[in-house]
């Protein structure tokens, strides 16, 4: 296993380009596909070429389909093994899924996980453990990508600062980027303004 360490996000160009080294013409099963790194990824990984698989839950499969991913999943009811060889796995679940996955990886692929530390590597293959750095490059091309529409951010929830630790619990579910509203709506008033 190779763990990489870093810090916060711009995670799906990181892990599918710099450590997975993702081309065009590659298959990619992506775990997670309408959550807040599985959504970008997908489409990112599309963009490049690469056949891309998601996953999740039956009610993500018209989300996915419509980023881009070009078959799904339905990890609740379907059999993961029926993707066949895959050259990538982004995983952000981790646990079994990610071991599941791993038998899936061809020789000289990769498992890319954010979630936990791989305890199985792929044969003939790499496994990845990754926490982002920020990157201010990478960062102005994502933001490039949402300012032209080649990239869709999906909204799941918008909770106040005060709600963060809960926002973040790991049984909390929602679909798409989680954002912390850090101020009201309303400006603040300055004093002078009544005068």
């Amino acid at each position: 296993m190779t763990l990489v360490e870093q810090r916060p996000r711009q995670v799906e160009s990181d892990v599918l380009f710099d450590h997975a080294h993702l081309t065009t013409g590659q298959t990619v099963l992506i775990h997670g596909t309408a959550g807040g790194v599985g959504s970008i990824a997908v489409q990112l990984a599309r963009e490049v070429g690469a056949h891309v698989i998601g996953t999740g839950r039956a009610d993500d499969r018209d989300l996915a389909l419509s980023l881009g991913a070009q078959s799904f999943v339905d990890l609740d009811a379907d059999d993961l093994r029926q993707v066949g060889e895959v050259d990538v796995v982004l995983d952000v679940i981790g646990g079994d899924i990610l071991r599941r996955s791993t038998d899936l990886v061809r020789p000289g692929g990769t498992v890319v996980t954010i979630a936990t530390p791989p305890t199985v590597q792929p044969k003939d293959g790499r496994a990845v453990f990754f926490v982002v750095e920020p990157d201010r490059a990478r960062l102005i091309d994502l933001a490039q990508r949402l300012r032209t529409g080649r990239l869709t951010p999906i909204v799941g929830a918008v909770r106040p600062l005060h709600e963060t630790a809960s926002a973040f619990a790991r049984d909390r579910r929602a679909p798409g980027k989680t954002i912390i509203q850090v101020a009201d709506e309303q400006a603040p008033r300055h004093p002078n303004e009544d005068s």
